[in-house]
């Protein structure tokens, strides 16, 4: 297994976001500024890094009746760690976020990679594959979240960028516009990513057709 290209799987191939689609509800919901959709991002990459390793470590001692209550356990306790260490270090992050931190529990990208990954892999490609797809969730977050933010208020992480005549579309930040926009970066990305993975494709038919020649 090449812990590269699990860890670009994360990222691209298998973006949590963009391609998976899984998790809508804390994306729609949080990605209101580029602070707290980074937030989020950074959050749910130290869960997912924290209960794949676990998991990882306890899949063979397990027994396969309590696999999914031992699952929720896990993530439940680092979700547990991550809430409290907000509240008590950043309180603007914590109530800007909100629910949405306890609801990292029942977020399907952390249970999905315990399930389909960490619970089958070792220690390393479980905690890359943690990382890649946490990184590749928070890419999504903040992309986002920089258009709403950009051009619903005219900011980013707060700075003035649009000029001061510029009247900010309050629809970017209401949710029929996470929807919009949401949907047309999607439309985006997977056209980026078919059109690299075509390529991928015609270089490798490329060097083939030249050996056999």
């Amino acid at each position: 297994m090449k812990l590269s290209k699990v860890f670009k799987d994360g990222l691209f191939k298998d973006n949590p976001i963009f391609v998976q689609l899984v998790g809508m509800c804390s994306t729609l919901a949080v990605t209101t500024s580029v602070k707290n959709g980074l937030a989020m991002g950074i959050a749910v990459t130290v869960v997912l890094m924290g209960s794949n390793l676990v998991i990882s470590l306890i899949r063979n001692i397990i027994p396969d009746k309590i696999r999914i209550p031992s699952f929720i356990v896990v993530i439940a306790t680092f979700v547990t760690i991550i809430d409290m260490f907000m509240k008590a270090y950043s309180r603007e992050l914590y109530s800007a976020l909100g629910i949405f931190i306890p609801l990292i529990v029942v977020n399907c990208i952390i249970f999905a990679r315990a399930e389909a990954f960490a619970s089958k892999n070792g220690i390393v490609p479980s905690l890359v594959d943690g990382l890649g797809m946490g990184l590749g969730y928070t890419m999504a977050l903040t992309i986002l979240a920089a258009v709403r933010e950009l051009f619903g208020a005219g900011t980013i992480l707060g700075y003035q960028i649009m000029p001061e005549a510029y009247q900010p579309a309050s629809i970017a930040i209401m949710p029929p516009g996470a929807f919009i926009i949401l949907g047309i970066l999607i439309g985006i990305f997977n056209k980026i990513r078919m059109t690299n993975e075509e390529k991928k494709k015609d270089e490798m038919e490329g060097k083939k057709t030249a050996v056999e020649a």
